[in-house]
């Protein structure tokens, strides 16, 4: 088994021909909030993925296994309830319901013209109360992150405080990026 113990956020600072050839990983989200799991990827390696804890690995992600290669994670598409306004471009009544779902704790995925999360009939429910539009659907869920952690694409929090961080010129010295990286990505 590979032991996986790092993750890029979006593959920052890797070169698109590295990213081309990563074998993928797809993930549903319960799996990618985990910091510890086994798991397959597209070459049929099996991976143990050791990650910090409280590490969350987003869909566009890349990991680093211990012998250097890389995984670029995928976010597996899964069942989701899809929210919108009954009235086109209504703004309001979406912020209403994401304001109702947060004080829930609810994991929602944001957009302009919709609202997802997880499958929960006694939410659905609300939000037909609510005159919303409720309809179940199969995509990738990418929920926001907590409000003291980095937003959806960007460092993750152990990139983020550690030597690692990108310098005044915007150089990455703290870690390798791959197999044979020379750091210099400019």
């Amino acid at each position: 088994m590979l032991t996986v113990n790092k993750v890029i956020a979006h593959g920052h600072g890797l070169a698109p021909a590295l990213l081309k050839r990563a074998p993928t990983l797809e993930l549903d989200w319960d799996t990618r909030q985990k910091s510890r799991f086994d798991a397959e990827d597209s070459q049929g390696r099996a991976l143990g993925v050791f990650l910090p804890r409280g590490s969350v690995v987003r869909g566009g992600d890349v990991l680093v296994a211990e012998d250097g290669s890389l995984v670029k994670v995928t976010a597996k598409p899964q069942a989701v309830l899809v929210v919108r306004s009954a009235e086109a471009g209504a703004a309001l009544p979406l912020l209403r319901a994401a304001y109702h779902l947060a004080n829930r704790h609810v994991p929602l995925e944001l957009h302009g013209d919709r609202l997802q999360l997880e499958p929960d009939h006694v939410l659905a429910e609300l939000l037909r109360k609510m005159r919303l539009h409720v309809t179940e659907a199969l995509a990738p869920f990418e929920p926001e992150s907590g409000a003291y952690a980095a937003p959806a694409g960007h460092a993750h929090a152990h990139e983020a405080n550690s030597a690692s961080a990108p310098t005044a010129h915007g150089r990455d010295h703290g870690h390798v990026h791959g197999p044979g990286c020379g750091h210099d990505h400019h």
